[in-house]
């Protein structure tokens, strides 16, 4: 009896071992490539999926975008410069089955396919094309690996380069050149502040005087105008004054001519009808 209780227990425990060996967890972004005595029957997940224990072997596949390093690399451009260059791959699995299959090291392989292809499009472009086109560059090291690993079922997804490093010569003249530019930015900023207070100098000389050109018109204006004002006046004050005073006046200034020393007398029109009407009236 205690022979049939050991065996009943070995059993159970040999049913759990079952259990457990042959239910497995695959999470959403992962999936299992299931190997049946070597063959490939496939893949399962994601969720609980059920293997065959000691026949079914199980291989993960993440299918998450992942990046690759790829350590720096010295590449000669199409005018004989030597640069290093270092860039980032970022890739992601469309295929668990051939991404298993079909390659034995994904991350050797494409860092390997990494660097020729690298080699091959700086090869092509000049040093300053490589400076200043990364966007470009970034663009054909994208399109040239994925054709490569499309067939490894990995998609590469995008290229980044991080950093180029040029010959020491070419540090240099950059820096000089970068210094050149600042200075003539400097200078053009300077330049331009000098004629800003140029043009505000003679903007301000050119009111000032447009001003004084203002005030001296209407002072001419003002003068006129009183001018004007006292003729007026004196007009008014003369359409008064009666022809018999206008008389004495000339009389009075016979007067102050006869008792000067001048040999001339120039006698206005004006008296000799005065003394026309005096005359006239003395015979009356």
């Amino acid at each position: 009896m205690l022979a049939g209780i050991i065996g009943a227990v070995v059993g159970i425990l040999l049913l759990i071992l079952l259990i457990v060996l042959s239910v497995r967890v695959v999470r959403e972004y992962e999936r299992n490539v299931v190997f049946r005595l070597g063959r490939c029957i496939g893949t399962k997940g994601p969720g609980i999926i059920f293997l065959l224990p000691l026949i079914d072997r199980p291989v993960l596949v993440d299918l998450r975008e992942q990046y690759l390093e790829i350590p720096r690399q010295n590449a000669i451009s199409k005018d004989n410069a030597s640069i290093s260059i270092d860039f980032i791959v970022f890739h992601r699995v469309v295929d668990a089955v051939d991404s298993v299959v079909k390659v034995q090291n994904f991350a050797g392989a494409a860092e390997n396919i990494a660097a020729t292809t690298l080699r091959s499009i700086v090869g092509d472009m000049m040093l300053d094309d490589v400076l200043s086109q990364r966007d470009k560059m970034n663009a054909m090291l994208q399109t040239k690996l994925d054709e490569v690993t499309e067939r490894w079922g990995v998609k590469i997804t995008n290229v980044e380069v991080r950093e180029i490093t040029p010959p020491p010569g070419v540090q240099e003249a950059m820096t000089r050149q970068m210094s050149a530019e600042r200075t003539r930015r400097a200078v053009v900023t300077e330049a331009e502040g000098t004629k800003q207070a140029a043009v505000t100098v003679a903007e301000g000389e050119k009111q000032a005087v447009i001003l004084s050109a203002e005030g001296d018109r209407q002072a001419a204006i003002l003068r006129a105008e009183g001018f004007a004002l006292a003729l007026s006046k004196i007009f008014d004050v003369a359409k008064t004054v009666d022809a018999n005073t206008m008389r004495l006046q000339y009389l009075d200034a016979l007067k102050d001519i006869g008792a000067s020393d001048a040999t001339k007398i120039v006698i206005p029109m004006e008296l000799g009808d005065i003394l026309a009407r005096a005359l006239g009236n003395a015979k009356t």
